[in-house]
């Protein structure tokens, strides 16, 4: 045990800081979507705060791998973080003023998923520096761990301070976590340095990350599996708060107990991978995880119409995913040379999250636009309204049940896929 502490010393310090710092983002986030649907009452409304966060994130991801790989990575994760630190200053200066409308918001998420394109392939880069390969599947599970007690906590501790202090003091949260994380980067976190492609200019090496995946074509497909996945998920991200917060039996308090389930759910999940053996198969541990989510979850949220119903599915949706996510991220470590990573993640995120704001404009303007009037047109006789509701949130019932068939299609297609199981003949 003390081997292991020793070998992740300064990765245990830069994770438990950056967790505490992203829990207090999440908070943000979760409240100020709680404020939108208050203020405006529309689920495309609120989907669009995602949407202008993984916009640009998408469009520029392809060429901020480049640059992360050139740029210090200590420096490069203090800068992004200090930027997204005086976005949230911000929201806080506008709402103190009385000023704060949606549009604000729309802005300040685009330009905070600008920063994350660089961020986030300098953050994980970071990760295989300071980790030994044996150990890839304990971070990876470290990481899902503190992802899932941030989904816990969040709904919790965001819901009582919104409701008893006001937005204010999330934001104050928020920024003193920063503060936090800041610090202890700077001063105790040592990274290593990785030799960079300098020549290349950015053009030359984002083409370069696409270049490796167009000769790795199992972990392209991997990738583009993932990104049908995304479509699905974000879809149903947009639904989600629209029903939970609109049917009877749900709300505010509902949504924070979803959350909260979702949370122990990843929490356990997270916890089991940590700790298992790796498999034999890391393709079929994703090809499986994945099939259970899209099986069960949407199915129950169409069909149930209380908490413990909802529960389940969430349950079942979600406990294999920080399992399919370690194993993923497994897979990634060990075929990309570090030297390639920065470049090749942000080619994979562009990849694997061009569906998501795409998703999350579908998802929203689906249930505002189409299956909430046309289950209002129908009238309480109709055979749907029978298995869905007729209430406001019915048409979003509709909308998760033709998820589960689209996402259960997707899993069976990609299954079928001879390069992706060709990752398994090259694992030995």
């Amino acid at each position: 045990m003390k081997t292991l502490f020793k070998d992740l010393k300064y990765f245990l310090i830069l994770w438990s800081t950056q967790s505490l710092s992203s829990l207090g983002s999440a908070m943000t986030n979760f409240a100020l979507i709680i404020w939108s649907y208050q203020a405006e009452g529309s689920a495309l409304t609120t989907a669009l705060l995602s949407v202008c966060s993984y916009a640009p994130y998408v469009i520029m991801s392809i060429f901020a791998g480049s640059l992360s790989d050139k740029w210090n990575k200590k420096v490069t994760m203090l800068v992004c973080d200090t930027f997204a630190a005086a976005c949230t200053v911000g929201v806080l200066v506008l709402l103190h003023t009385g000023s704060l409308q949606i549009w604000h918001l729309y802005a300040l998420n685009a330009l905070n998923g600008l920063m994350n394109t660089i961020q986030r392939p300098a953050s994980d880069v970071t990760t295989t520096l300071l980790v030994p390969r044996e150990h890839y599947q304990k971070v990876s599970g470290l990481k899902s761990f503190s992802s899932s007690l941030i989904n816990i906590l969040t709904p919790m501790i965001a819901t009582s301070m919104y409701t008893l202090l006001g937005l204010h003091a999330v934001i104050w949260f928020d920024l003193a976590t920063f503060v936090l994380a800041f610090v202890v980067l700077l001063v105790w976190v040592k990274i290593p340095m990785i030799e960079s492609q300098k020549k290349d200019g950015v053009i030359r090496s984002a083409l370069g990350g696409l270049q490796y995946l167009k000769e790795h074509r199992g972990i392209l497909d991997l990738i583009l599996f993932l990104a049908a996945i995304n479509f699905t998920a974000s879809v149903y991200n947009a639904a989600f708060p629209a029903m939970i917060l609109s049917v009877p039996g749900g709300g505010e308090v509902a949504l924070g107990v979803m959350n909260t389930i979702t949370g122990l759910t990843m929490l356990a999940g997270s916890a089991a991978v940590s700790l298992a053996p790796a498999p034999k198969s890391r393709v079929r541990v994703i090809c499986n995880a994945l099939m259970l989510s899209m099986s069960t979850e949407n199915f129950f949220l169409a069909l149930g119409n209380s908490i413990p119903i909802w529960g389940i599915g969430s349950f079942l949706g979600w406990i294999a995913i920080p399992i399919m996510n370690a194993n993923m991220d497994v897979l990634f470590r060990e075929y990309i040379p570090v030297q390639m990573q920065g470049r090749v993640y942000s080619a994979r995120n562009t990849l694997q999250f061009f569906t998501i704001p795409i998703g999350y404009f579908v998802g929203g303007w689906l249930i505002d636009q189409v299956f909430e009037p046309w289950l209002a047109s129908l009238g309480d006789q109709s055979w749907l309204c029978a298995v869905f509701g007729s209430t406001k949130g019915s048409g979003a019932s509709v909308l998760f049940f033709i998820l589960g068939i689209v996402g259960v299609i997707t899993c069976i297609v990609f299954r079928r896929d001879k390069h992706i199981w060709n990752l398994e003949k090259a694992a030995h």
